[in-house]
């Protein structure tokens, strides 16, 4: 790598939090931190999982460890702030999605999906966002949906929630931006991982929603490394409280 695509894009010497990390989406974005340079701690539900996707990502070259958590769970994120240790970098994609119609979801469900999709990324950044302030650098990375923005399959409180990360990205841009404190949202097309596996059963629905989008077929994890090394470093600096689309066009129908 020259000097010149080492000052903008490498991430050594940072360390990195990535929710969600064991598995699509945040697993691809927490290889492509790390293999920029960046040491990462990937957190998740299952130990196994964690175990896996660490062990990958050790076979990269990258320095990395797991925290278990439920981020549901509020004990559990104030567990993970306490022995994470210092964070330069902050990517929130752990996300559950309960796909019901409307006038089924319960009370319980709310709880559920707000406390992972918004409550966890507010309470992480609340925690990390003014230390990396005070630091005078900092990245934060909230993954969004299309639910951002439309409404799409059974949105629910899930696309209620991913449009309040979208809004909460700009606060925190707001407040730390002038303090070196970059926020941005990634928004995916139709991704092919766990978290849609239960729309990618549906007979057809596959087919239909890769035709939907502009490059003519459905996302995989691989397509948001890039989006997610510019995030993270100094080329990004001028870049604060965006939604950047990595959909393959999805949006723009």
């Amino acid at each position: 790598m020259s000097d010149y695509l080492r000052e903008l894009f490498s991430l050594h010497g940072r360390r990195a939090l990535v929710t969600g990390g064991s598995s699509g989406i945040g697993y691809a974005v927490a290889e492509a931190i790390g293999r920029a340079g960046a040491e990462v701690v990937v957190v998740a539900r299952r130990e196994a999982e964690l175990d896996k996707a660490v062990t990958r990502l050790r076979e990269h070259g990258v320095t990395a460890s797991w925290i278990s958590a439920d981020l549901g769970d509020r004990a559990d994120v104030r567990r993970v702030c306490a022995t994470a240790g210092t964070i330069d970098i902050l990517v929130n994609d752990a996300g559950n999605n309960i796909r019901k119609p409307m006038a089924e979801l319960t009370a319980d469900d709310f709880e559920r999906t707000m406390a992972v999709n918004f409550t966890a990324p507010y309470l992480l950044g609340q925690h990390y966002g003014p230390e990396m302030a005070a630091r005078g650098w900092g990245r934060i990375i909230n993954v969004g949906s299309q639910q951002s923005i439309s409404a799409f399959g059974d949105s629910g409180i899930y696309g209620a929630a991913k449009a309040g990360l979208a809004g909460l990205t700009r606060s925190q841009a707001e407040a730390w931006s002038a303090a070196g404190v970059c926020v941005n949202t990634i928004i995916p097309g139709f991704v092919l991982t766990p978290l849609t596996e239960p729309a990618q059963a549906i007979p057809g629905r596959v087919e239909a929603l890769a035709a939907r989008h502009m490059v003519g077929r459905n996302g995989v994890p691989e397509d948001f490394a890039g989006a997610a090394v510019f995030l993270a470093g100094n080329a990004c600096a001028f870049v604060t409280g965006q939604m950047l689309f990595v959909d393959g066009g999805f949006a723009v129908h």
